[in-house]
């Protein structure tokens, strides 16, 4: 049986009122706050919860979003303000648990549902202006402590106080921030090979990587072709 330390949800969230932002779409469901009792999870996500950017949010791939406790702490003491619980438009606060780190395919049981984890949280236009915060979104992104998106494996229902019990990692080890980073080029090609439940968003993301370091690549090469004209 797990310890009363392990990793437990502090609290589930869902939407509280649709707003209105001056984005693309024109409206988002960030605002997410906690529920009360227990809550069902279907294979789409949490009874009560929906997206308004449905090309690039939610679907299977990103059912259910997960943050960090720690995490959270650690941007309300840099910022100065309380972010409570649903304030980073997660269904999920979780203590205990490095949700960024988390390995690319483990799988977690949460009451009687089970989720897999899935894909980061890539910061949009709207978050930024749902937080208030000057430049977020490249904060958020260069912080690269993005939570993780999980897919639902197992339907069921869930609550604040269940614990979260990783039941499942996979061996090649990589996580959800070195994919959100993509540092290191070696490990998202482990990632393509071993890992079988990526989708196809995450391979786009691999691609974009691959291309990044390709150009900057190339940009160094001229570079240095540049000096060694110059020297001579």
């Amino acid at each position: 049986m797990p310890s009363d330390d392990s990793p437990r949800v502090l609290a589930v969230c869902t939407v509280h009122a649709e707003l209105e932002v001056p984005t693309r779409v024109g409206r988002t469901a960030i605002d997410k706050r906690p529920r009360q009792g227990r809550v069902a999870v279907g294979r789409l996500g949490i009874e009560g919860d929906h997206v308004c950017d449905t090309e690039y949010h939610g679907g299977v791939h990103q059912a259910v979003y997960a943050y960090a406790e720690q995490d959270a702490r650690r941007w309300g003491e840099e910022l100065g303000r309380e972010l409570p619980a649903g304030w980073f438009g997660e269904n999920l606060r979780i203590g205990g648990l490095a949700v960024s780190d988390a390995v690319f395919g483990a799988r977690w049981a949460i009451g009687d549902a089970l989720f897999e984890v899935s894909a980061p949280r890539v910061p949009c236009a709207t978050f930024g202006h749902w937080s208030g915060e000057r430049h977020w979104v490249k904060r958020f992104a260069l912080r690269g402590d993005t939570g993780a998106y999980l897919r639902v494996l197992r339907q069921g229902s869930i609550g604040a106080g269940d614990r979260v019990v990783v039941v499942h990692t996979p061996a090649h080890g990589v996580t959800v921030r070195d994919l959100f980073t993509g540092a290191d080029m070696d490990l998202l090609a482990i990632l393509s090979a071993e890992e079988p439940t990526i989708s196809d968003d995450v391979r786009m993301q691999i691609e974009r990587h691959a291309r990044r370091h390709a150009n900057a690549g190339r940009a160094e090469r001229q570079r240095a072709g540049q000096l060694t004209t110059g020297a001579n």
